[in-house]
């Protein structure tokens, strides 16, 4: 059980970590005027447990911040999963 605790904790912070630099560099590339990341790719990684690194990077890079349904979307899909996760190790621990 504890083994699986661990994938799940781990595998959150690589898809925060991951959408973390995915926003930093649709950042860039918004920038640069070059073809961007897709919203829909965004919102995916944000929702396979990776909205907390999402939610840092949207604020770190200063990245859609403008965009009220970014906000909202990602302060909600990251307020879910850590209550999520949390249930999770209270849960099993």
């Amino acid at each position: 059980m504890k083994k699986m605790i661990l994938a799940a904790g781990l595998f959150c912070a690589v898809m925060s970590l991951a959408l973390f630099a995915l926003m930093g560099a649709d950042k860039r590339l918004a920038q640069k005027g070059a073809r961007r990341v897709p919203e829909r790719t965004l919102f995916l990684l944000a929702l396979l447990l990776g909205a907390p690194g999402g939610l840092l990077g949207m604020y770190a890079f200063r990245h859609k911040t403008k965009h009220w349904y970014f906000v909202l979307g990602f302060w909600g899909l990251a307020l879910a999963e850590l209550f999520a996760l949390g249930w999770f190790f209270y849960r099993f621990m």
